[in-house]
């Protein structure tokens, strides 16, 4: 679940750049958006893989 937390902080902090960076004129928001959906895609498949990577430990340690 941390890892989750984590990989979360980074999405915010990294939407809070795009957003300022729109408000300095230095992007449209055209493309914060396509910014905001690409990091959103990151985050998912990361978290997609801590989910896989945690069912896996899961398994193993209900084996022992």
């Amino acid at each position: 679940e941390e890892g989750k937390v984590a990989i979360r902080n980074i999405r915010r902090d990294k939407i809070e750049i795009l957003r300022k960076i729109e408000k300095d004129k230095n992007i449209s928001e055209d493309e914060r958006k396509n910014a905001e959906n690409e990091i959103q895609k990151f985050t998912d498949e990361f978290v997609k893989k801590i989910d896989e990577i945690s069912s896996v430990k899961e398994k193993e340690l209900m084996e022992e």
